[in-house]
C-alpha cells in the first residue's frame, strides 16, 4: 500500500506536467491513427461521468444545500456569465463576423458557461467545488433562458428556431445528476459499511490518471478534423485566447468586488473561463445545412460542417488554459484553510 500512496503523491505533485503530456499524447494520436477519433469521442462521456463521480465522492454532498444559500456567490457568477460575458463575447466575435459560420459556432460556445469539468478543475486549483457544483442548476437554466436571445441579439434571428435543447438536458442526466446520486449513495453507504470507504480512496487515488485520460481522449477525438480545417479555424484562435484572458481578469475583480473568500473567487475564475463545448458541440452538428450560407445544399452543409470545428478549437484551446490555471491560480489567488482533501497545493500565498 505504501508504494501506492507514495505514486499518488508523485502523480499530486507533477499533475500539471502530466496534464499537458496527456494533451501532447493526444495530439499525437489523434493525427497519426485518425481511424482511433471515433472511439475515443465515444469513450468521452462514460469516462467524463466517471471522472466527475470521483470528484463528487470528494465533496461532502450533505454541505451542498449550505453551499447553495451562498446568495454572494451565486450573484456574482450569474452577473458574471450571463452580464458580463455576453458584453465580452460581443466585443471579441467582431473579427469574425465577416463569417456566419464561425461567428455561430463562437457565439453558441462562448455564450454557455460550463455544467460539467469546470468542477474537476476548480477543486484541482483548490477552489470551492462545492458551491460552484450547487450553482449548475442555476448556470443550466440561465444558458437555456437566455442563449435564444442573445444569439437572435447578435447573430440574427434566422438561428434560434433551430436550437435543440435536448443536449443541455441530456448532458445534465448523464453529467451531472447521474454521477452525483451515485457519489451520494456511495458516501451514505459509506456511513454505514466502513469498507465502502476504500471506494472513496480509490477515486482519490484515481483522480489524476482519468483527468489524464479524459484530456487525451476529448483531444485524440477531434484533433485530426482540426488539423485537415486549421487555415479556416486559426481566425477564431485569437478570439479565444483573448476570451479566457479577459475573462481570468475579470473573474479576479468580480470575487474581489464582491468581497468572496480565496475558494470562491477561484470558483469565479473557472466559471468565467470555462465554456460548455462538450454540451453544445451535439446541438451545433444538429443545425441544419440551411444555415450555412446561400449557397447550394452540398457547399452550404460543408460550410456549416466546420461550426462543430470551432467549438472543437475552442475547447482544445481551453484545456491548455485550464491545465495552466490549476498551476498559477493558486498564486494569484491565496486560500487560507484548503480542504486536505484538496489534490492541489494552494502555493505561495498571492496578492488575493
Amino acid at each position: 500500500m505504501r508504494w501506492t500512496v507514495e505514486a499518488v503523491e508523485v502523480m499530486v505533485r507533477h499533475q500539471v506536467s502530466l496534464y499537458l503530456a496527456a494533451l501532447v499524447v493526444g495530439v499525437a494520436v489523434g493525427l497519426g491513427v485518425p481511424a482511433l477519433a471515433g472511439p475515443a469521442g465515444a469513450a468521452v462521456t462514460p469516462v467524463l461521468a466517471l471522472l466527475l463521480y470521483a470528484t463528487f465522492l470528494g465533496v461532502p454532498l450533505r454541505r451542498l444545500g449550505r453551499a447553495a444559500l451562498d446568495v454572494r456567490f451565486l450573484v456574482t457568477v450569474l452577473v458574471l456569465d450571463f452580464l458580463v460575458v455576453p458584453l465580452v463575447v460581443l466585443a471579441l466575435s467582431r473579427p469574425v463576423a465577416y463569417d456566419p459560420v464561425l461567428l455561430l459556432g463562437v457565439l453558441i460556445v462562448l455564450l454557455t458557461p460550463c455544467i460539467d469539468y469546470v468542477v474537476v478543475f476548480t477543486g484541482l486549483a483548490g477552489g470551492a467545488r462545492d458551491r460552484l457544483l450547487a450553482a449548475t442548476p442555476v448556470l443550466l437554466l440561465g444558458q437555456l433562458a437566455l442563449l435564444p436571445g442573445y444569439l437572435w441579439l447578435m447573430a440574427g434571428p434566422g438561428v434560434v428556431g433551430r436550437l435543440d435543447p435536448g443536449p443541455f438536458l441530456e448532458a445534465f442526466a448523464v453529467l451531472l445528476a447521474l454521477p452525483l446520486a451515485a457519489a451520494w449513495l456511495t458516501q451514505a453507504a459509506a456511513a454505514r459499511r466502513p469498507r465502502v470507504g476504500a471506494v472513496s480512496r480509490a477515486a482519490d487515488a484515481a483522480m489524476v490518471p482519468l483527468m489524464m485520460l479524459t484530456l487525451a481522449l476529448v483531444v485524440a477525438s477531434q484533433a485530426h478534423d482540426v488539423g485537415r480545417h486549421l487555415r479556416s479555424l486559426l481566425a477564431v484562435v485569437p478570439v479565444y485566447v483573448l476570451f479566457a484572458a479577459v475573462m481570468v481578469a475579470l473573474g479576479l475583480g468580480a470575487g474581489r468586488v464582491a468581497g468572496l473568500d480565496g475558494p470562491a473567487r477561484r470558483a469565479v475564475v473557472f466559471t468565467g473561463v470555462t465554456r460548455n463545448s462538450l454540451v453544445v458541440l451535439p446541438l451545433v452538428l444538429a443545425l441544419p445545412a440551411s444555415l450555412g450560407g446561400s449557397a447550394g445544399p452540398a457547399a452550404a452543409g460543408e460550410r456549416l460542417g466546420l461550426a462543430p470545428l470551432v467549438v472543437v478549437t475552442q475547447t482544445l484551446v481551453e484545456l491548455v488554459v485550464m491545465v495552466l490555471l490549476v498551476r498559477w491560480l493558486p498564486r494569484l489567488v491565496s486560500a487560507p484553510g484548503r480542504s486536505p482533501r484538496d489534490p492541489c497545493p494552494a502555493g505561495p500565498p498571492g496578492p488575493g
